[in-house]
């Protein structure tokens, strides 16, 4: 099984003001060695709060951590297994009166369809998708 990292786990790593060294080891003392990725959605959060970044210096510094981090671990597409799962599971658990957040479904489908884990900080949101594996960070 794999793992796929949260967006909130490389969001830690920058307010700790960790390299990708120090994450990526951090991460391999949680999970093992356990193939890492992270998923397309994740990252295009990502990339959206480095987009949001006001200040040139610290817009340059969050990109090439980012580039640093993504260079070491597989960027995994919201492909069309992923997206039955977003709808399916997204329906269900509306349905039982749970709402999640979408790009946190779609993290979690993805994260699914592969057969993988997901590692993160908002362990609640994704608890509540069955099936998945969630570990905490």
């Amino acid at each position: 099984m794999g793992v796929l990292l949260d967006a909130s786990v490389v969001v830690r790593a920058e307010r700790l003001r960790w390299t990708e060294v120090v994450l990526l080891r951090n991460v391999v003392d949680v999970v093992g060695d356990e193939e890492l990725g992270i998923s397309s959605v994740a990252l295009a959060e990502l990339l959206h709060g480095i987009y949001r970044e006001p200040t040139v210096s610290r817009r340059d510094a969050r990109r090439s951590l980012l580039a640093r981090i993504t260079e070491g671990v597989t960027v995994a597409p919201f492909g069309e297994a992923a997206a039955e799962l977003t709808g399916r599971l997204g329906a269900q658990q509306a349905a039982a009166g749970m709402m999640i957040p979408n790009n946190d479904l779609m993290i979690g489908a993805t994260a699914l369809s592969l057969g993988f884990a997901v590692l993160t900080v908002n362990v609640r949101h994704f608890r509540m998708i069955p099936g998945l594996k969630v570990i905490d960070f």
